[in-house]
Order: C-alpha cells, then sequence, then structure tokens
C-alpha cells in the first residue's frame, strides 16, 4: 500500500458519498488524516469517516452546507484545530439543477453558483491562512465545463467553466509559496445520482463517449491522489480531464 501521504491533513467537501467518499478513502488509504463535510445523511457520513479510520487514519465528519460560507469556514478551522493543520483541500461539493433557461428559478442560480463556486472561494481562502508550503488545493470540476451537449445545463456548465479561470489565477496567486492549484474534470461517473445503468447512461455509452462505459469514483479519487502527491508537485493551474472521451 503506497502512503505517499503520510502526515499530511485534508479536507474534502461533500465527502460522505459518490466520488467524495472515494476521495476521502483514497486519501486515508495513501496515510492522510481526513476531515470531510456532509449536509444530511449523517449516517452515511459517518460510515465515510469509518472506512477511513479503518485504513489507520484519523478521520470526521463535519455537518456544513457549502451555501453557507460561515460553515465552510468553519469546517475548515476545525479541520486544523483537530487535525492540527492542513495540507491538502479537496473542493467536492456541487449540486446540479438542470432546467431550460427560461424556466430557471433565481434560487436555484443563486444557490448554485454558491456552492459550486462561491464555496470554492471561501473554503481556498480559509485554507490558505494555514497552507504552507507543499500544500495542494484540488477542485472538482466538470466536462460540462468545456461541452454541454444536451439542453437544460446552462448554468451547471457555467458554474463548473467559472473553475477554470478561477484555479488558473489562484495558480498565480500562490505559486510563489509552493501550493498548487488543480482542477479535475469528471464525466459519466458512476454514483447514486448518476447511475451506469440508466437510459441516459446508455445514450451516452453508444453516442458520446469515446470509451463505451461510465468512469467510476475511484478512478477519479485516483486522480486527486496524484494531484495531492509528491509526483505531482510541478502541475498547477491545469484542468485534468477523466471523461472517457467526452469532451475528445
Amino acid at each position: 500500500m503506497s502512503r505517499q501521504l503520510e502526515h499530511k491533513r485534508a479536507l474534502v467537501t461533500g465527502g460522505s458519498r459518490g466520488i467524495g467518499a472515494a476521495i476521502v478513502t483514497r486519501l486515508a488509504q495513501d496515510g492522510a488524516d481526513v476531515a470531510l463535510t456532509y449536509v444530511s445523511r449523517a449516517d452515511q457520513a459517518e460510515a465515510t469517516a469509518q472506512a477511513a479510520r479503518a485504513l489507520g487514519a484519523r478521520a470526521f465528519a463535519i455537518q456544513a452546507d457549502s451555501a453557507d460560507a460561515g460553515a465552510v469556514v468553519a469546517a475548515v478551522e476545525r479541520t486544523v484545530i483537530e487535525l492540527g493543520g492542513i495540507d491538502i483541500l479537496v473542493n467536492n461539493a456541487g449540486i446540479g439543477v438542470m432546467a431550460p433557461i427560461e424556466r430557471f428559478r433565481l434560487e436555484d442560480f443563486d444557490r448554485t453558483v454558491a456552492v459550486n463556486l462561491r464555496a470554492v472561494f471561501v473554503a481556498t481562502q480559509a485554507a490558505l491562512t494555514h497552507m504552507k508550503s507543499g500544500g495542494r488545493i484540488i477542485n472538482i470540476g466538470s466536462c460540462n465545463a468545456d461541452r454541454m451537449p444536451f439542453a437544460g445545463g446552462a448554468v451547471y456548465a457555467m458554474s463548473k467553466a467559472a473553475l477554470v479561470g478561477l484555479v488558473k489565477g489562484l495558480a498565480r496567486d500562490v505559486g510563489a509559496r509552493g501550493i498548487t492549484v488543480n482542477n479535475v474534470e469528471p464525466g459519466p461517473i458512476d454514483t447514486e445520482m448518476n447511475p451506469a445503468g440508466s437510459d441516459f447512461a446508455e445514450r451516452l455509452r453508444t453516442q458520446v463517449l469515446a470509451l463505451p462505459r461510465y468512469g467510476t469514483a475511484d478512478e477519479v479519487a485516483a486522480m486527486v491522489a496524484y494531484l495531492a502527491g509528491p509526483e505531482a508537485s510541478y502541475v498547477t493551474g491545469a484542468s485534468l480531464a477523466i471523461d472517457g472521451g467526452f469532451t475528445a
């Protein structure tokens, strides 16, 4: 078992299930101690934390809605207090509201921006006050930043495309401090929210993807682990697709 993240301290937002839970588990497997945030389903969050503890990590869950800036800052501060610092921030929490633009509700627009974009800024700003050289900030974006092949996804695509510019700028802001900032852009991944067995998934496999299958949360977590580790010390300001050829 690789322990390339031994003695590192991480926070994963939206880490209770799906891609977030896979990231928590992989970071713990690689030796990091991990805090994770969740909005609801405390049982799922605790199960994920327990899985990380079973791998030898210190791990705990924090109830925090990423739409609440104060809760995001508090989650960072609690991570620092309980783990003794923060070396890795994974901004994974996100939502996707799909609707034709003429029927898209302003409150859904505001919440999408708050969770998918503002929370990334807030968490990053808070973490950077504690992060030292070698720190890693990793955002979970989306292939829809580069391609939105169906109607109704304009606001979601906008929120994820904005992360690309944010990452490029942040990489310049903190590069002199030895901190890297990167964006991971998953394509169709088999999760509870987007199951590989749906009719929609079948259309993607046969009509859109170069690799005719959905990806797994563990595959995304592996890319995050690479960016968090020492071998990625010269990678920054990048948006890395893991999308089965969705944007090819």
